[in-house]
C-alpha cells in the first residue's frame, strides 16, 4: 500500500464508544433533569456528526465545571463533558486531526467523570497509535541530552536551602529494608526513613531520564501544570499544556518571569498507561493492611518548591530522576508551625521556610526537624500528618504513593 493510501485509511479512523452507546439515553435524561435542555439538544445533533453542536455542548459543560468550587460541581456535568469530548474527538479523528483529537480526549479524562472513562481510554489508545506513526525523528529532540546529566555543587545548593539545612539530624537511611522491619521500626512508630535499593527493577529508572522516551510515549498528551513559586502565592496559576511543551519549559535556560512550571500531584499514571507500566507499587504500601489511595507524579525543573504542609495518609515518595531536598517536622509540632486557618489551606503552614518572618514566628528556627537529600533510586517514607517542605535540586521526576491506615492497625 502506498504512503498516500495509508494516510487516507488513517484519515477515516473511527473509535468505538460502547459505554457512550449504552449510557447515552440515561445520561441525557439525567442532564435534562438538572436543567441542561440546551446541552441535550446540542448533544443529540453532535451524535449525528455535527461538530458545531459538539463544540457547543462541550462549552456548555465546561461552563458548568467552572460555575463554582470543584467539589460542588454536580457529577452529571463531568459526565456530560466527557460525552461532548468523545463527540468532538470522533470528528477530529475521522478527519485525520489526531493531535487535536488526543488533546480533546485528554481534557475529557482530566476534567470529565468516570461513567465514560473506558471509552476515553480506549479512544486514546487508538488515536495515540496514529500520532506516534506521524512523529518525525527531529520532533523527538537530541538523544545525546538526558534530562539530568550532571552533578551539582553541594556548597552552592546549601545557599538556596532554608537555614540550618543538613546541619542537624538527618533522616535515617536503610538499604533494602524488609517489610517486617519497616512495619516494626517505622510504620507503627510513625518514624520517617529513606529506603535505598528498592527500585532497581523499575523500568522507569532507565527510561525516565531519556527525553526521547518521554516524548515518544507522552509528547502529544495534555497535562495540567502549576506555574509560579508555589500554591500559596497570589501569582500562582494552573495551565493545560502538552507534555512536549512542558519538557521544553524544563529545558529552557530562560526562567519565566511568572516562575517555574511544575507538574505536581497529578494522577499521570491513570492518564498515560505506558508510564504506569514503568513503575511498581512498593510492598511497603500494603503495611498495616491499608489501601492505596492515590498515585501521583511530581515532575519539574530545579527550584520547584512545595511549601511546608502535611498530608492525611502514609506516603512513600520515590525519587526516579534527579534529587530533592526534604525537611520534615513531627506531627506533634502542628501548633508551633501555625497552620492557615481557612479549611482549604489548613494543612499548610504560614511559615515560609525560604524567608522566615522571625518577628511573627520567633521560635520556628529552634524547632527540631530531620532532613535529607533524596537521591535517585531512593524512597522516603513520610508518616501521616508529618509536616514536610520539598525543593527540587535538579530536574526531578518523583512518584508519591499514598495509602490509608488499616482498620486493625495498632499505632499506639
Amino acid at each position: 500500500m502506498s504512503t498516500t493510501a495509508s494516510a487516507n485509511v488513517a484519515s477515516f479512523l473511527h473509535f468505538d464508544t460502547p459505554m457512550l452507546d449504552r449510557e447515552s439515553a440515561a445520561l441525557l435524561h439525567l442532564i435534562s433533569e438538572h436543567g441542561g435542555y440546551a446541552y441535550v439538544s446540542m448533544a443529540v445533533l453532535a451524535s449525528g456528526g455535527d461538530i458545531c453542536a459538539a463544540e457547543a455542548a462541550r462549552e456548555m459543560a465546561w461552563e458548568q465545571l467552572h460555575s463554582g468550587p470543584w467539589h460542588s460541581v454536580l457529577p452529571v456535568w463531568r459526565d456530560a463533558y466527557s460525552m461532548a469530548c468523545l463527540h468532538v474527538a470522533q470528528y477530529h479523528s475521522g478527519n485525520g486531526e489526531f493531535r487535536e483529537a488526543l488533546k480533546v480526549l485528554d481534557l475529557g479524562i482530566i476534567m470529565g467523570g468516570t461513567l465514560l472513562r473506558k471509552d476515553l481510554d480506549s479512544a486514546v489508545a487508538k488515536v495515540s497509535e496514529q500520532t506516534r506513526r506521524s512523529v518525525r525523528v527531529s520532533d523527538l529532540g537530541d538523544s545525546e541530552h538526558r534530562l539530568v546529566d550532571r552533578e551539582f555543587d553541594v556548597a552552592e545548593v546549601l545557599q538556596l536551602l532554608p537555614m540550618k539545612s543538613l546541619s542537624s539530624k538527618l533522616v535515617v537511611k536503610k538499604s533494602a529494608l524488609s517489610l517486617d522491619k519497616f512495619l516494626e521500626d517505622h510504620y507503627l512508630s510513625h518514624s520517617p526513613v529513606i529506603i535505598s535499593d528498592s527500585m532497581a527493577h523499575w523500568p522507569a529508572k532507565a527510561k525516565w531520564n531519556d527525553e526521547d522516551y518521554l516524548l515518544r510515549v507522552a509528547g502529544d498528551r495534555t497535562v495540567p501544570v502549576e506555574v509560579g513559586k508555589n500554591y500559596l502565592c497570589t501569582e500562582w496559576k494552573q495551565e493545560l499544556i502538552t507534555f512536549s511543551e512542558f519538557i521544553q519549559r524544563i529545558k529552557s535556560d530562560a526562567c519565566s518571569p511568572s516562575g517555574p512550571t511544575y507538574l505536581a500531584q497529578h494522577p499521570l499514571f491513570d492518564q498515560i498507561n505506558e508510564l504506569r507500566k514503568d513503575i511498581f507499587i512498593p510492598d511497603y504500601c500494603f503495611a498495616g493492611g491499608g489501601e492505596l489511595r492515590s498515585l501521583n507524579a511530581w515532575f519539574g525543573p530545579a527550584g520547584t518548591v512545595t511549601p511546608l504542609h502535611h498530608d492525611p495518609h502514609h506516603n512513600i515518595l520515590a525519587q526516579v530522576v534527579g534529587k530533592k531536598y526534604i525537611r520534615l517536622y513531627s506531627s506533634s509540632l502542628s501548633e508551633e508551625l501555625s497552620p492557615h486557618t481557612g479549611t482549604m489551606l489548613s494543612n499548610s503552614s504560614q511559615v515560609d521556610l525560604d524567608d522566615v518572618d522571625e518577628r511573627k514566628f520567633p521560635k520556628v528556627q529552634e524547632l527540631e526537624f530531620v532532613d535529607c537529600i533524596l537521591e535517585e533510586g531512593e524512597m522516603l517514607y513520610i508518616p501521616p500528618k508529618w509536616w514536610h517542605y520539598v525543593r527540587s535540586l535538579t530536574t526531578s521526576f518523583s512518584v508519591s504513593f499514598w495509602w490509608s491506615e488499616g482498620e486493625s492497625s495498632d499505632t499506639s
